[in-house]
């Protein structure tokens, strides 16, 4: 494979400038240099600034001034295959580093009613969806299986009833906790061919998971997980956080190596973010200095030398097939994303709409208490819709901050037009040494990889940032 050089003119747009008027967000606006050596000083002087695990990000979205309807938005959609996600928005507690949209709640009539909700929900979609192919399908949360088995399979019977899944020709992934590993509930997973089981771990250190007031005991976690490993799902899933309170090299690398041990297929690494409206407050960490950075880099070596392969700044795997199913094909930088319940999201090409969003136990109760009371769910009337620079920025994110890297031939082929002429200073990626060109493919380097975040951050739009600095979570 040839290497190009930085005078490549698809991606250094030699002898061009930006379209009049369009923001490049790249060399224009503040706080970001021109200069590639001052731009990747404050790249590396502050790694972590915001996980972009979406884009636009959640905390963007507004209320539409009219309500759009979801049967004229989802005819326009023609891609051969989907992505079906269900929310379940109750955990046992709440992490206090968690800003999700999630609610501390135990109680079986409270489920119930949400399912049925999810249920009515389904009923008014499938006709709007008309039956499209699904290639994968999630169950998240919170933590689903904090429900009890019968309403775990009936949130099966929804996606392959109702919305049509077929579970021989689509990826299913399943998050769970230490607590809710019980054999009924992992024998209604296993019946029906749940490919991925994910359960977040954090840390095998007892004090540091207290810290971040997640009240786990190491004997349970090790019991969970033998557990899962005894039912044999293709793909175990398993993540931990770096960062904590109190977290040493010596510690972060022990709950790496326990984790190792069970030999799970996948393992996520992610950085302690203490964020607006969380139990922690943000400036907190326990720690003399910011050592987050130290920590990745000998965690990835360590899962290097294990035989991970690294597919992204978070994501570490070994084995990502689903024995015995034909999978439909699918792509990650495509829209096509159905989102049924409660703080679920929903990705048409040009419109992203979800319910409300709250992080505090108040707004998050009454907004799931309107989802149960709700007799319609054929309209967005809350969400993001994207202009076609947005639709640009989304699309390299979605490919750039990955293993695969960004096809500059698709790039051109999806916007009818070149990278380096929307986006000039994307060549402070290649004079800085965090992504190279390789054929026709725009890649992060190792180093690149770690400030993933950092650069994800740089490619946030004015108008996108100056929603998400204005909000408020309630």
């Amino acid at each position: 494979m040839k290497a190009m050089n930085l005078n490549h003119s698809l991606l250094t747009g030699a002898g061009a400038n930006p379209p009049a008027g369009l923001d490049t967000g790249l060399t224009s606006r503040s706080p970001w240099p021109e200069n590639p050596v001052e731009w990747a000083r404050t790249i590396r002087e502050a790694p972590y600034r915001s996980y972009l695990y979406s884009y636009p990000h959640k905390t963007a979205y507004r209320s539409f001034d009219t309500p759009l309807s979801l049967q004229e938005l989802w005819e326009k959609e023609e891609l051969e295959s989907y992505f079906l996600y269900m929310h379940i928005p109750f955990c046992a507690a709440r992490c206090g580093f968690c800003n999700l949209f999630t609610l501390p709640d135990k109680r079986l009539d409270v489920h119930n009613e949400y399912v049925d909700a999810l249920e009515r929900q389904a009923r008014q979609w499938a006709p709007i969806m008309g039956r499209r192919p699904f290639s994968r399908f999630a169950i998240g949360g919170g933590t689903p299986t904090l429900l009890e088995a019968p309403l775990v399979e009936r949130l099966f019977d929804i996606a392959e009833n109702l919305m049509g899944l077929d579970p021989e020709h689509a990826s299913i992934s399943v998050e769970t906790s230490p607590d809710t590993v019980t054999e009924d509930r992992l024998e209604v997973l296993k019946r029906r061919r749940t490919d991925r089981v994910s359960m977040g771990i954090q840390s095998f250190v007892e004090s540091e998971s207290a810290a971040i007031y997640r009240p786990q005991k190491p004997k349970l976690v090790r019991e969970a997980l033998a557990r899962l490993v005894e039912y044999d799902f293709p793909l175990l899933n398993v993540d931990l956080i770096y960062g904590l309170p109190g977290q040493t090299e010596e510690t972060w690398l022990y709950s790496l190596e326990e984790a190792l041990s069970y030999e799970p297929g996948e393992i996520f690494i992610y950085p302690l973010y203490i964020r607006e409206n969380t139990i922690l407050k943000p400036g907190y960490t326990g720690l003399d200095h910011d050592i987050r950075l130290s920590l990745y880099e000998v965690a990835r070596e360590r899962l290097k030398q294990a035989g991970y392969v690294q597919y992204s700044m978070r994501r570490f795997a070994k084995n990502n097939d689903a024995p015995g199913k034909e999978l439909l094909p699918y792509s990650c930088q495509e829209e096509g994303m159905a989102g049924l319940g409660c703080g679920a999201r929903s990705y048409t090409r040009n419109v992203h709409y979800a319910s409300r969003y709250g992080v505090s136990a108040a707004a998050t109760r009454s907004i799931i208490a309107d989802y149960v009371a709700a007799e319609r769910h054929d309209l967005a009337d809350y969400g993001f819709i994207l202009n076609v620079e947005e639709s640009k920025r989304r699309f390299i994110l979605k490919a750039l901050l990955h293993r695969e890297g960004l096809e500059l031939s698709a790039y051109a082929t999806r916007f009818d037009a070149s990278l380096a002429d929307d986006f000039a200073g994307m060549s402070l990626l290649l004079e800085s040494g965090m992504a190279v060109v390789v054929d026709d493919t725009l890649r992060l380097t190792e180093e690149g990889m770690a400030y993933s975040d950092a650069i994800g951050d740089w490619m946030i739009s004015t108008a996108v940032r100056e929603r998400m600095e204005g909000y408020i979570g309630a």
